[in-house]
């Protein structure tokens, strides 16, 4: 090693060694700086630490508890030690006499606990809190989530003129705690776009954005609200997170993949949700509508939502584990979906986390057991395998008189699967291992005592387990359906882990605010566009997005929410606002879902060569246009661009979509024919106007982007659109023009309208066009 290499090597060493103290320090500083609250919480402060530390080996699974301790149950945290009766894991007041805290601070290996081949360890943060919450009695509380929800008191702000409704009592209540202050409300322009997207998916007007920046009145923004809330795109809007939730896909998924005609019942829940549904009915007739007295062919309908499930056609399999599938399948999703509790953690052995034991998970079981249907039906291929039993035709007749909402768009035979009992009961036993064989104690249908145990009064089936739901007593329920709807429109939910109010799950950003509208929600009878309109109507919601360095810094992911959130919108309303932004939008609710574009050989390459869905034929026309909604999912090729952008395939339940920022998503705006397309159309449409270029720059800006650019952007675009009317070669505008079946326009300029059409896909490519700020 020469002496040039050996110096480097030194000086190396010596800046990793400076960048390892630092990070150090960094980390100490970080532990320090973290204030010990005066009164230490078991919900909030020791329980966390529990469950990411302890819990796996002392806690609810007694298959895999350690030593006979569990930690998460007072009584037996407090008891004698198996191991040692002399000793006790927590002695309230006395750390020092607590074998926990004990073995959670010796440097023995032998005695540390987490053992160090665990690869966890405590925090001293963790360790003194621990230390505090003893010495001030080591008081348990049962979990937050399972104790039924108590409005609280709208809390008292310094600010007096910034809060607007309740809700931002409590979010400048933690603001001011931290001595941040919300931003100012946001531009008209980015409002209304924001306002628009969240409540119908679309993209305002320019005749909404004229009349709402004429509009000097007080209540101008109210308006607005009331307005888009009767639009009949707020039902397909809506309907987006609950057809994630319910897994709705247009096959029955496994190798076959075969098709299936359950879109009526989507059709019901943009219906639903347009007539303003209140939550409590709305879930009951998707739960037990067959069970209900006299039931309508409607409520028939809307148990649908427990059909959704994949179904297998393939043959050689074991008919009962196929239907033991479908029943596990409904019973997670209305653990996770409906309670925002891991259920299915519970399948095969005690929860490991959670106070939930395996009995009670196939006692939730048994309430889905009883289902009229078999592990697998008939082969496929024809059109009586687009639904299974139990199922109900729908006929012209019933659209045009009970069903009114149903788009049937032809005679043909129209098949759903739906809900049905058989007339005697099926027995339901614990599953050993969870496998679908290995029958052990017999189980009645029941409830987890720690949510709230089943009441006799109501009937042990799906009915009554939907009145239990609703039970004011139930501490999930209401809570869980805010949290998704906050998500919806705030990007993040106040309890994070939207689909696990468990043990394992966050904590709630804002319990009291939480409490406050679950609470809330309940006693205005669930109604869930008063609920939309309370939080879009806050001064939370209309505040800027711009961020300070002062408030990335204190709150880097904007917890206590001081600005306006800003993220990219679902993957089906980035189509939608291309759509309808052109022109092109086929605004037609309901009906068959479509095929539109897509790279050829995807379905082909991966399918058992059987069926309807074994070759991908394109649509043509109107069907091109529909919202991104309507796309066919199948489930296993999802359409390709939905699946860029994180939307679910719909294989299980999902209640948060991930958030990706990949290079592919840029691909796919510069390259997907649906946008260039629409590119051309919206070039067209302009170059027939008699305006000037840079006129035709603004309306395109403000249909795409929803605000009238600045004159930086203006003479950036400008410019752009007259070097490429210079430059741009006949043959690379023929080529250019000739993307998508829309007809193209008649003696159009081909120059001047694909030099225009590049300037409108540079527009839709802007990060600020598919993001709600």
């Amino acid at each position: 090693m020469n002496f040039k290499t050996r110096i480097t090597c030194i000086v190396l060493l010596v800046w990793c060694a400076l960048v390892f103290k630092s990070c150090n320090n960094s980390s100490s500083t970080q532990v320090t700086d973290e204030k010990i609250p005066d009164q230490v919480s078991y919900n909030f402060d020791i329980r966390p630490i529990l469950s990411d530390k302890c819990l796996a080996c002392h806690g609810p699974d007694a298959n895999k508890r350690e030593a006979g301790l569990r930690l998460d149950d007072p009584e037996a945290a407090f008891k004698a030690l198996q191991e040692n009766p002399k000793a006790h894991a927590i002695v309230a007041g006395k750390p020092e006499l607590s074998e926990a805290y004990l073995r959670i601070t010796t440097t023995d290996t032998a005695l540390k606990m987490p053992p160090p081949n665990s690869n966890l360890k405590l925090t001293q943060r963790e360790v003194t809190l621990i230390e505090k919450w003893i010495k001030q009695g080591a008081k348990y509380e049962k979990h937050w989530a399972f104790v039924a929800p108590k409005k609280p008191a709208v809390p008292e702000v310094d600010d007096k003129e910034w809060p607007r409704n309740e809700i931002d009592h409590f979010i400048l209540e933690k603001q001011e705690q931290k001595g941040l202050k919300p931003n100012e409300e946001a531009d008209k322009e980015r409002l209304l776009k924001r306002l628009s997207l969240d409540l119908t998916g679309l993209p305002p007007t320019l005749k909404m954005m004229d009349e709402f920046l004429a509009d000097k009145s007080e209540n101008a923004y109210e308006k607005m609200v009331d307005q888009l809330l009767k639009n009949p795109a707020y039902g397909e809007k809506m309907a987006i997170h609950w057809l994630d939730l319910a897994r709705y896909a247009d096959s029955h998924g496994y190798q076959d993949d075969g098709y299936r005609t359950q879109w009526p019942w989507r059709d019901w829940v943009i219906h639903a949700f347009n007539k303003n549904m209140h939550y409590n009915d709305f879930v009951t007739w998707q739960m037990a509508g067959d069970l209900l007295p006299n039931s309508s062919k409607e409520q028939l309908l809307a148990t649908g939502f427990n059909r959704n499930h994949k179904i297998t056609e393939e043959g050689g399999v074991i008919p009962e584990e196929y239907r033991i599938m479908y029943v596990t399948d409904r019973n997670d999703l209305f653990g996770k979906g409906l309670l925002g509790v891991t259920l299915e953690c519970a399948h095969c052995h005690d929860h490991k986390y959670d106070p939930l034991s395996q009995k009670e998970y196939y006692q939730m079981f048994a309430f889905f057991n009883n289902v009229s249907e078999v592990g697998i039906e008939s082969v496929i291929g024809g059109p009586e395998t687009y639904a299974k039993k139990p199922l109900m035709e729908i006929s012209d007749e019933d659209v045009k008189s009970i069903l009114t909402f149903v788009n049937k768009p032809d005679t043909n035979r129209l098949i759903v699967s739906v809900m049905g009992d058989l007339d005697s009961t099926r027995k339901t036993h614990i599953l050993k291992r969870g496998v679908y064989d290995a029958l052990g104690d017999e189980v009645e249908p029941g409830t987890p005592s720690s949510i709230l145990p089943f009441d006799k009064k109501y009937p042990k089936n799906r009915l009554g387990l939907s009145q239990w739901l609703f039970d004011k007593r139930n501490p999930l329920t209401s809570r869980v359906y805010v949290n998704i709807l906050w998500q919806e429109f705030f990007g993040k939910g106040i309890v994070k882990t939207s689909g696990d109010f468990g043990m394992q799950g966050e904590l709630p950003s804002h319990p009291a605010l939480l409490d406050w509208l679950a609470v809330d929600f309940m006693e205005h009878n669930w109604d869930i566009k008063r609920l939309v309109k309370q939080m879009v109507t806050s001064a939370t919601y209309r505040q800027s997005a711009v961020v300070s360095k002062e408030k990335l810094a204190v709150d880097p992911d904007n917890i206590l929410l001081a600005r306006g959130s800003r993220y990219r919108i679902h993957a089906e309303f980035i189509k939608d606002l291309v759509l309808a932004s052109s022109g092109l939008l086929n605004k037609t609710i309901g009906g068959p879902s479509v095929k539109p574009y897509q790279p050829a050989g995807l379905w082909e390459g991966a399918t058992s060569g059987r069926g309807l869905l074994s070759v991908y034929n394109q649509d043509h026309g109107a069907s091109l246009y529909r919202r991104g909604m309507y796309t066919l999912i199948k489930r296993t090729v999802p359409p390709p661009t939905m699946a860029i952008f994180d939307a679910s395939n719909r294989d299980l339940c999902e209640v948060k979509r991930l958030k990706t920022n990949t290079p592919l998503q840029a691909l796919v705006m510069m390259n997907d024919p649906a946008v260039l397309e629409a590119s051309r159309v919206l070039s067209a449409k302009l170059l027939q106007e008699k305006t000037e270029a840079k006129d035709k720059i603004i309306k395109a800006f403000r249909l795409i982007v929803c605000r009238t650019p600045s004159e930086k952007e203006l003479s950036v675009l400008t410019a752009y659109y007259d070097k490429e009317l210079k430059s741009i070669s006949p043959a690379a505008a023929d080529k250019m023009v000739a993307i998508g079946e829309y007809p193209l326009t008649r003696n159009v300029d081909k120059k001047a309208l694909a030099s225009l059409m590049r300037v409108i896909s540079t527009i839709y490519n802007l990060e600020e066009t598919i993001t709600k700020s």
